[in-house]
């Protein structure tokens, strides 16, 4: 019997892993997030722009590393309440 080579193997070209996609998601919205604090936008926007990334953010995080992908009733129902938890915040934020 032939074994096949790790050299074969190593060669093909892989796909990311759903959880390092999300990683560097995270790390971008992230970025997205510091790159917003220095273009000369009035703060208001700015600050939307933080909210809606840090909205997004929190998305990622609980459908691929609390894995609701599976449960979108779940997933919906949090990204609810974590969006009027937001718009809250950010209205706060305007008075």
């Amino acid at each position: 019997m032939v074994q096949p080579s790790s050299l074969a193997k190593n060669s093909r070209q892989r796909s990311l892993n759903p959880l390092t996609q999300a990683w560097l998601g995270l790390l971008a919205l992230s970025a997205g997030s510091a790159l917003l604090t220095l273009i000369g936008a009035p703060t208001a926007v700015i600050a939307g722009g933080i909210v809606l990334l840090a909205l997004i953010k929190a998305r990622v995080i609980l459908k691929h590393y609390l894995d609701l992908e599976n449960s979108q009733s779940w997933l919906r129902g949090f990204t609810m309440v974590l969006a009027g938890f937001s718009a809250v915040i950010f209205a706060l934020y305007l008075v």
